[in-house]
């Protein structure tokens, strides 16, 4: 299990964590910031030149889910981690990943009010000159107060929340054991979609409403909003799969089978396999069928019909030039095969 502290800087989940480190059994601390830090050292000075934050590099969140998975297999019991979350997306995509595990997650968000917590970054000592010490730390911590208060809207639905402005260490801590043992402080409801272990074939299907535009679904396991669908089990054929997958997602009960639009075959990127990504024409919802649309808590978090112009900016680029073709398609009458995205000659 994992019990990841969550905060802003400054709001004490370094020092919590080595206290609830000392009070949980067979615990072991693990700083995704070590993580980050060698990632930075070891990458060629260009590239670190354009990244302004860690966290920005898919290389760190793949590693963190990869090193917690690690240090778990080896030492076992409880993995407590301080580590600052303030995307939506990163969180999606690293405690995504550790479900595909099978690893259990506890969220645990530290609020102090924002007086609190400017007064503990005023006070906060660090080693260094006090000059420098306020600009690299002091007003780079103020300067992310107003990502922090943007991402309370999603953290506080998604964590156990303490506000530990008038506790110490000792008691935040002791209010987080609490949590755990007891199982107020629930486990992460997300859904565990195992790690592929080869090629996969994946089957969307595109609804559409009465303006033409299509529908997408943003997923709570992964990073980028999606096709409803998914992963086409042995035995299945790819059209039922994704029959199967709109009525799992969305409660919605195809008539027939969908027509095919794109088959598109996505190449190895390391550690994804790739494999082959059908689209299919899932036909128009009414209103009164829009109406009625629902979303299964620990899969999906969000629904809406997008034109193709807002698709661009929702979707990962390779997946929207998938749906651009697979319109394109719609409005030809005929399938078109893919290559990464893009018809082949």
């Amino acid at each position: 299990m994992i019990v990841w502290i969550n905060g802003t800087f400054g709001a004490g989940k370094t020092s919590t964590a080595r206290e609830l480190a000392g009070m949980l059994p067979g615990s072991t601390l693990f700083d995704p910031e070590r993580v980050g830090e060698g990632l930075l050292g070891l990458l060629p000075p260009e590239r670190r030149a354009e990244v302004a934050d860690y966290q920005d590099l898919p290389g760190w969140r793949r590693l963190v889910v990869e090193t917690a998975a690690a240090l778990l297999a080896e030492a076992g019991g409880v993995l407590v981690v301080p580590m600052t979350l303030l995307r939506q997306e990163y969180r999606d995509e690293i405690f995504g990943g550790l479900a595909a595990r099978r690893i259990t997650v506890r969220h645990v968000l530290l609020a102090p009010e924002e007086t609190i917590l400017r007064r503990r970054i005023a006070t906060r000592e660090e080693p260094g000159d006090p000059a420098v010490v306020d600009v690299r730390v002091r007003q780079w911590a103020y300067d992310h107060i107003p990502a922090y208060q943007q991402a309370l809207a999603w953290l506080k639905d998604d964590a156990h929340v303490v506000d530990n402005g008038a506790l110490s260490v000792r008691e935040t801590a002791e209010l987080i054991a609490r949590a755990v043992r007891t199982e107020a402080g629930g486990v992460c409801d997300i859904v565990q979609t195992p790690e592929p272990t080869r090629e996969t074939v994946a089957s969307g299907v595109l609804l559409f409403d009465d303006e033409e535009r299509v529908l997408l679904v943003d997923p709570t396991y992964k990073a980028g909003w999606e096709f409803p669908g998914g992963v086409v089990e042995p035995g299945e054929a790819p059209a039922c799969a994704g029959v199967r997958e709109v009525a799992e997602e969305l409660g919605v009960e195809l008539a027939g089978m969908p027509g095919l639009l794109v088959v598109d075959w996505e190449p190895p990127a390391p550690p994804a396999y790739g494999g082959l990504r059908l689209l299919f024409d899932g036909g128009r919802l009414g209103a009164a069928e829009a109406a009625r649309l629902r979303l299964p808590g620990p899969e999906l978090r969000a629904w809406r019909f997008v034109t193709e112009e807002e698709a661009a900016e929702l979707l990962p680029p390779v997946r929207y030039e998938r749906l651009r073709w697979a319109l394109r398609a719609r409005e030809r009458g005929r399938p078109l095969y893919l290559e990464a995205g893009r018809p082949t000659p």
